[in-house]
């Protein structure tokens, strides 16, 4: 008797295909990476080279990007500016939502929505259903655009999806595509597929002319993948009937570190147990990553305050605090008071039982039960008198930088790589002045574009060309009030291109459900052959910016949606959104910009809307101990004027970051 198994989950069957996305070779699946993952990787089936990434922020929602080269095919080949450009090339995105999840006896069910802006030369709308019968997974599923009949029109200045805008129209031209895989061990498997796609009519393609000019030999093409390890892939192939395909992708997971993450908890020895209580105290909170530790005792009670140095959590380094006071206390001591503070403002009061610590720390109070006998303020702006011991004021750090320049029509894709160092002194509380330098020995960001009509990032080229720079030499001063009031004002140097003055007011709403505030700035060029001077002395040429912030935090999924409006740096006046998502220390943004571009007499920046991508990555994630130090990316797909601000050191909502009630109830359990 044979038994037949089937599974709900998307797994095995989570592969990329040619362009990145869920799928078999050309066609999608109704598969979806799992939450938190992401994927890179380059493939290549002639006449198409494939750059692609993916990540599942959410459940069931995949993301792709994608830069498609088409191989032997210059881009304007007519023109001395792009003559070093290369092949042709474009990007897309692509969206992809499993709205049906499998049971038992449906398949899972996926929209996916293809390229949907700007050229829209690969664009396309799609349905598929996947449904596993392991180790086989049915795949049957119809879209139009580059699936259907006819190609889909460009469409550059807003998104367009024909399957919502033009239901009928969307069903008359789609047609039906479909696969099998077949996966007898988690290493290797087989597949088969029905492609499409008719080449010779897809005119916007930018190989059509030269490559497809009739119909493709076959339809079917075959395959076969292999993971030698879970997080890599290698799938070959033959499509179209005359072509061999190569498929290589990396598969991680955000939310879990590369190395899991250890540090050796403080052990007391012997011989200091005779030691004075406070000294006791500093030098094993100072052993465990933190400095400018206070200690002040009054009868049973004890205060503590100190700077969390190292761990990237404050209720981890809550929890590290507790471990050593647990093990140092005197039995005599019974309420135990915690100042956690940054740059010399406390961000966080922490009080608990020492019974009820004891109890903690023994494991018969799980952290659950725990949490909520102790106190937690974060409306706290002044500290206890105390002497303090391991007091720090100089701070350096260095750390590498990896900066692009994409679609120059000196070449698609330039890079800057190198590192930057920073060191700072801080002589009072929440006051710093900050030196930076950054060095990239690797360095060819060139252009031959001119800078446009307002050109406040359209001329940067000019400062990311040097090889060694000063990036900042400014002050910095931030202040916490009453009712959890922050300010900052910092002025000098305050970035590679801008120096002058910039302020910000923020604070944080319904236990850190709303951030709200005011910032603005006043700011020169810097003069590009003296880091030391501005590009002219006449206080008039100048630069303001001015914005109404908004944070809305939503913890139970991890996101938090950022609005931005006012008038930016080259006088256009509207908004810019972000949406961010949290992976344990990993942060996910993309943003987009609504601004008035009637300012800009050229144009590239008239009618255009700011967009991109960034990610913060946390060292913790490689090193396999607790960090502060992360990591920032951005990539924008085209460097231009709109909706553009400066640079700063130091947001009020990142300062803030999950120092609220509700951040810090969801991360409590990171205390055990």
């Amino acid at each position: 008797m044979i038994s037949v198994i089937s599974f709900a989950a998307d797994t095995p069957f989570t592969n990329a295909n040619n362009w990145g996305a869920t799928g078999l070779m050309e066609i999608p699946t109704a598969r979806v990476l799992e939450t938190g993952k992401y994927r890179v990787g380059v493939s290549q089936i002639n006449p198409y080279r494939y750059y692609y990434m993916a990540i599942s922020p959410i459940k069931g929602l995949e993301i792709d990007g994608r830069v498609t080269e088409a191989l032997d095919v210059p881009a304007n080949p007519d023109s001395p500016t792009w003559k070093d450009y290369g092949n042709n090339k474009d990007k897309s995105i692509d969206l992809k939502y499993q709205f049906i999840a499998e049971g038992k006896y449906w398949p899972a069910v996926t929209l996916g929505i293809m390229d949907p802006h700007g050229t829209r030369k690969y664009a396309g709308q799609y349905i598929a259903l996947s449904k596993q019968i392991y180790p086989f997974d049915f795949t049957l599923g119809m879209g139009n655009g580059r699936f259907g009949k006819q190609p889909l029109a460009a469409s550059d200045r807003e998104f367009n999806v024909e399957m919502f805008t033009h239901p009928r129209q969307w069903l008359s031209d789609a047609q039906i595509f479909g696969g099998i895989e077949f996966s007898p061990t988690p290493e290797f498997t087989l597949m088969i597929e029905y492609n499409p796609i008719k080449y010779e009519v897809q005119v916007g393609d930018m190989v059509q002319k030269k490559y497809f000019t009739e119909a493709v030999p076959s339809k079917i093409n075959f395959g076969a993948r292999y993971k030698p390890w879970d997080w890599a892939e290698i799938a070959v192939s033959y499509q179209r009937g005359n072509q061999v395909g190569v498929n290589l992708s990396f598969d991680f997971n955000l939310e879990k570190p590369l190395q899991p993450i250890f540090d050796l908890p403080y052990k007391e020895k012997k011989e200091e147990a005779a030691n004075p209580l406070a000294e006791r105290i500093s030098k094993g909170l100072y052993a465990s990553g933190f400095s400018d530790i206070g200690v002040k005792r009054v009868d049973g009670e004890i205060w503590i305050q100190a700077t969390n140095e190292k761990y990237l959590f404050s209720t981890r380094a809550l929890g590290v605090m507790l471990k050593v006071l647990d093990q140092i206390l005197p039995a005599d001591i019974q309420k135990v008071n915690i100042y956690l503070t940054d740059r010399g403002i406390p961000v966080i009061a922490f009080t608990t039982a020492r019974d009820d610590l004891a109890l903690f720390e023994e494991e018969t109070l799980k952290i659950g039960d725990y949490w909520p006998l102790a106190e937690l303020n974060t409306n706290v702006h002044e500290l206890p008198e105390m002497s303090k011991k391991h007091k720090q004021y100089f701070f350096w750090g260095v750390k590498p930088e990896i900066h692009s320049l994409l679609n120059d029509p000196s070449g698609f894709f330039k890079v800057r790589a190198g590192a930057s160092a920073w060191a700072s002194v801080q002589p009072w509380k929440g006051a710093s002045f900050i030196t930076g330098v950054e060095a990239y020995p690797l360095n060819n960001v060139s252009t031959t574009n001119e800078p446009l009509s307002i050109p406040v990032r359209s001329d940067c080229v000019a400062y990311q060309k040097k090889d060694m720079m000063l990036s900042s030499v400014m002050f910095e001063q931030i202040a916490k009030t009453k009712y959890e009031i922050y300010g900052k004002i910092a002025a000098g140097l305050l970035e590679y291109q801008y120096g002058g003055v910039d302020a910000e007011i923020a604070k944080p709403l319904f236990d850190g459900r709303i951030f709200t505030g005011v910032s603005g700035s006043v700011v020169k060029k810097r003069d590009t052959a003296n880091p030391l001077k501005f590009n002219n002395s006449d206080l008039n040429d100048n630069y303001t910016a001015a914005f109404f912030n908004t944070r809305l935090n939503l913890p139970e999924v991890e996101i938090a949606l950022d609005v931005k409006a006012g008038r930016f740096l080259a006088g256009d006046k509207g908004a810019r959104v972000t949406l961010s998502k949290y992976f344990k220390g990993v942060t996910l943004s993309a943003w987009y910009s609504f601004t008035d571009t009637s300012v800009f007499s050229d144009s590239y920046n008239n009618g255009y809307h700011d967009k991109g991508v960034a990610i913060s990555i946390p060292l913790r994630m490689f090193i396999g101990k607790d960090t502060r130090t992360v990591y920032d990316y951005s990539l924008s797909p085209w460097t231009r004027d709109v909706a553009q601000d400066i640079s700063h050191r130091t947001s009020l909502f990142d300062f803030i970051g999950r120092n609220t009630k509700r951040y810090l109830d969801k991360d409590s359990y990171m205390m055990q």
